[in-house]
């Protein structure tokens, strides 16, 4: 039964453009059959903690002797249980909106917990059960990032993302961005919502189109 980790990071219940994108791609993926399985995470109502102790960014065996602490062997079961739930996933969806140059915190903190090296990333062996599979990352950004303009060296949401899940994880990386989010709410950008939206349906199409033809 191919499963899908649904990840939604938006502080925004409700009118958020990642969301409801993410919401595209995980309709598409149940569409084709109930052996289409979804698992969804939203980061905003139940997020995952800091990571507490610096021995959890390594695997078990290369941690030395654990800490006796209860607080450790409590945080170290909860970051078990959220690299079970990404190990236990075919494929990743991620929705990724960009705050303040940056992504959601809350997405920095899941981050964190299940980058382990030696169990999700390689150490001096390849250790990456996630090699091969998918991994989709929709970005939203405020303002444009294309080529050419003020902002196109600062997106700092999509190279972090692509590095762990790519480099370190050895996924498969497809990104769907769409920017002038803000051009709905500010006036000064009105100006931009037919190119937002525009951009807004390209996305929505490109990212059924990907639901049907991974995992």
């Amino acid at each position: 039964m191919p499963r899908l980790l649904r990840i939604d990071s938006s502080y925004e219940a409700d009118g958020s453009v990642s969301r409801d994108l993410t919401g595209v791609f995980a309709d598409a993926w149940r569409g084709r059959g109930e052996a289409y399985d979804l698992v969804e995470r939203d980061l905003r109502t139940d997020p995952a903690p800091h990571l507490a102790h610096a021995g959890l960014h390594w695997a078990r065996a290369l941690r030395g002797e654990p800490a006796e602490e209860e607080s450790y062997r409590e945080a170290a079961r909860t970051q078990q249980a959220l690299v079970d739930e990404l190990l236990s996933a075919d494929a990743l969806l991620i929705g990724a909106p960009m705050y303040n140059y940056a992504m959601p915190s809350t997405l920095k903190a899941w981050i964190d917990q299940v980058h382990v090296r030696g169990l999700t990333s390689a150490d001096d062996r390849d250790t990456r059960p996630l090699r091969g599979r998918s991994a989709v990352i929709v970005a939203t950004r405020g303002t444009v990032h294309e080529s050419g303009t003020v902002n196109e060296h600062r997106d700092h949401v999509v190279p972090p993302l692509r590095l762990i899940l790519g480099e370190e994880f050895g996924m498969e990386v497809a990104v769907v961005t769409v920017d002038r989010t803000l051009s709905t709410s500010v006036a000064a950008l009105s100006h931009e919502r037919p190119a937002f939206a525009a951009g807004r349906r390209a996305a929505a199409a490109r990212l059924a189109a990907l639901a049907r033809s991974i995992g």
